[in-house]
């Protein structure tokens, strides 16, 4: 075989594995292009549902300050839930941020939880406290807020829950295939879950009578 015919040979493989490498790549990207927007969509949905969750924290912390100054003025002698409440939502101050990117990481979403949690005890630990001031229980205003309280921990739970689904969806998305291969290409990660936790997540127990 001479020189030429070599040549020859080896640009005609070379060719045939650049049509067949082309050819590859207009198949996955066949397979994938729709997969790609359709994780698009579910992401921003796992995004959404984040905000929805920090939205109700977000009201539940602003209801705070009310709730324990009208407590205060009944309650004189349990300083230690007041310091507890305060500190409790003193931590909160760099977990209630609206950061999305808290979702990437299960470390800082268990860290986060661990935080709403705390308040969410502290708060139960108050309203358990008031049962004792017949007074108190009969104030308009902490009625009130006690039953703002006892709405924005149901949507909690609810926007939880909600969460978690759309992170399932979006999950099992990226792990099969074809969308394995677009999440790939793009840089698709898995999003972390709340994890189950009955008693953290009930409702603080809201009483009238």
């Amino acid at each position: 075989m001479n020189r030429s015919v070599a040549e020859s040979l080896f640009f005609f493989s070379m060719k045939q594995f650049f049509y067949s490498a082309l050819a590859a790549l207009v198949c996955v990207f066949s397979l994938t292009g729709c997969g790609y927007n359709g994780l698009v969509e579910q992401r921003e949905t796992v995004e959404q549902q984040w905000a929805n969750v920090e939205n109700q924290y977000q009201k539940r912390a602003d209801l705070v300050p009310n709730l324990v100054a009208t407590v205060k003025g009944y309650v004189k002698h349990e300083e230690g839930v007041f310091t507890q409440i305060a500190s409790s939502r003193s931590k909160l101050g760099g977990t209630v941020s609206l950061d999305s990117s808290i979702t990437d990481s299960p470390e800082k979403l268990a860290q986060y939880q661990a935080a709403q949690n705390q308040l969410g005890a502290s708060l139960g630990r108050l309203l358990a406290l008031t049962e004792s001031y017949p007074d108190l229980k009969a104030n308009e205003n902490f009625k009130d807020l006690q039953s703002q309280l006892e709405g924005i921990e149901n949507r909690i739970s609810t926007e939880r829950k909600r969460y978690n689904d759309a992170v399932s969806a979006y999950n099992k998305s990226i792990q099969k295939f074809p969308g394995m291969l677009t999440a790939r290409m793009f840089g698709f990660t898995k999003k972390a879950y709340f994890s189950a936790d009955p008693a953290a997540a009930a409702a603080p127990s809201v009483s009238f009578d």
